[in-house]
């Protein structure tokens, strides 16, 4: 990124355009972020959506003590963030626009990374890299990895489809004189997933883009807020109509410019990242969530075509023929199971004339591609059953068939890693000698992998637990291996405190994800065990007054 000491730097050619609705918390840190990218930036415009709270008396110290801040103060909740963001470039005067969420932050060096991009490649839109960080544990995810390795100039979308895949709009320098010449902005009012309809406007547009490796946007997640954003607000099944929506009216944008191809690539998209990440949710839905989620989704699935499914991932494509093949839900625990990522296939494997097919009572699902994939790339399931709470403390394991690909390939080993969630870091490793075993629900390879060392790996914060996922690593005689997330089986996920040598007591919380993982929270020493204990009283209490 530039340096701040650059006297080639431009100055005041940006318009910062920061949303907020009763934000107070968080929306100095967003409009800091923006104020901190130096002179190249000419105004921070914050546009308040009619906040209830103390909002309005943040922004309006802000705009006091620093001179680029200027307030827009709506007096009516639009219920959304497209219309406060229109209202942003109605406003600003710099020849190029970019946005910022007031609960999110611009990475240091983002707008003159950006714009020296625009200026050399003569784009009026550039995109950069964006972190989805959660917090408070402070884990990154890349947004969109694949399209930010390295730098590009793209004459137009249609050279790269997949730049449909990010939907955001907040990670992107926009020309403001080409949005306005192509009339591209956001739908007004209460319309969830407003990015979607902005990126369709946009790209159909056929602007030359450039993308740069450069981390630009800081997405915070907080997924225990008391409101929290759109994007995470999915308990009801309004949020998957809304989605719905949106991927529907951007559809309709490419096709009413004859963009095909991107008309293509949005639906492939909404295959691999949409239908996947709501169906790995279902197993937090009750059964009328279910009925209405299927209803929903098999109409909106009706408008894709062979060709759509043909060129999603195969997991993907598998949930949506059996979504479409099927009138009522079915099969949630191996459909979540494929949506997880890794994805993972749960047994029974049906044969319907020789090919592998989703059941036997569904045989138009055939699972494509089992046959010739690498088993690197194959949904293999491996189930783990914990034994934490006596002595060894061990994992069981299970290694399911898979159409006889694991057969052909032998396995011969497993590898066990407790993986850190905050940052990866791998805690604690063992391995196991895998045995095959024929039972009634056909060929499996079990082993038992001890767990000595689990105190070793308890945080450093006295009340502090540590979130570990336990991946597998298989390897088979053939050369080829299978490297993916164990799945939580058994009677085993009770907490309990095991003695060790480093704290005399640690904490071990066995849990099952989302997505039917085995997960394990870590705390060190009595004083966790103590805080675990009263929270435990104080729940048990409550429900003997209620």
């Amino acid at each position: 990124m530039a340096a701040e000491t650059d006297p080639h730097r431009p100055t005041g050619k940006v318009s910062v355009i920061v949303i907020g609705y009763n934000d107070a918390r968080h929306i100095k840190h967003a409009v800091l972020s923006a104020v901190r990218q130096g002179p190249a930036v000419a105004e921070v415009l914050v546009v308040d959506d009619a906040s209830t709270d103390d909002t309005a008396a943040v922004v309006a110290d802000l705009a006091r003590r620093y001179a680029p801040v200027r307030v827009v103060r709506r007096t009516v909740n639009s219920g959304g963030c497209g219309t406060p963001r229109n209202n942003g470039l109605r406003e600003a005067t710099a020849p190029y626009v970019m946005f910022l969420d007031s609960d999110d932050e611009l990475a240091p060096g983002a707008v003159d990374a950006l714009l020296a991009a625009a200026v050399r490649h003569g784009a009026p839109v550039v995109a950069g890299a964006c972190l989805r960080r959660e917090l408070p544990e402070m884990r990154d995810t890349p947004w969109q990895n694949a399209l930010f390795q390295r730098a590009g100039v793209h004459n137009s979308p249609a050279e790269l489809p997949a730049l449909v895949r990010d939907t955001l709009c907040v990670n992107k320098l926009y020309s403001r004189a080409f949005l306005s010449e192509h009339g591209v902005t956001f739908p007004e009012g209460a319309f969830r997933y407003e990015d979607f309809v902005f990126t369709a406007r946009l790209l159909a547009a056929s602007p030359r883009i450039a993308l740069i490796p450069d981390i630009v946007y800081l997405w915070h997640v907080r997924r225990s807020a008391v409101q929290p954003s759109i994007s995470l607000a999915r308990s009801g099944v309004d949020n998957w109509l809304s989605r719905l929506q949106a991927h529907r009216s951007a559809v309709e944008v490419f096709e009413r410019a004859g963009q095909k191809q991107l008309a293509h690539a949005a639906r492939v998209k909404f295959l691999d990242h949409d239908l996947r990440m709501y169906v790995h949710e279902l197993g937090t839905h009750d059964s009328r969530h279910h009925a209405e989620w299927w209803r929903l989704t098999r109409e909106h699935l009706a408008s894709f075509d062979e060709s759509d499914l043909r060129a999603a991932d195969a997991p993907a494509r598998w949930l949506a023929r059996v979504v479409t093949g099927a009138d009522r839900p079915r099969d949630l625990a191996r459909l979540i199971g494929l949506g997880s990522s890794p994805a993972r296939l749960l047994p029974p494997y049906a044969c319907v004339n020789g090919r592998a097919v989703w059941a036997a009572n569904l045989p138009e699902v055939v699972l494509d591609s089992i046959e010739s994939e690498p088993l690197s790339r194959l949904p293999v399931s491996i189930d783990a059953e914990l034994h934490v709470w006596g002595w060894p403390r061990a994992l069981q394991i299970t290694v399911h068939e898979l159409y006889g690909r694991l057969a052909a390939a032998v396995p011969k080993t497993l590898d066990i890693e407790l993986r850190r969630r905050t940052d990866g870091r791998v805690g604690l490793s063992r391995s196991s000698v895998l045995k095959w075993h024929q039972g009634p629900d056909g060929l499996t390879w079990n082993g038992t992998v001890l767990l000595n060392g689990l105190d070793s790996m308890a945080g450093q914060h006295a009340h502090g637990l540590d979130a570990w996922d336990v991946w597998a690593r298989l390897h088979c005689a053939d050369g080829s291996s299978v490297y993916t997330c164990v799945r939580a089986t058994g009677s085993g996920l009770r907490r309990t405190v095991i003695p060790g040598r480093r704290r005399g007591v640690t904490l071990v919380q066995p849990y099952a994800t989302a997505g039917g993982s085995l997960a394990l929270r870590i705390a060190p020493g009595p004083g966790a065990a103590a805080v675990v204990v009263k929270r435990r009283l104080r729940r048990l209490m409550s429900r003997d007054v209620e």
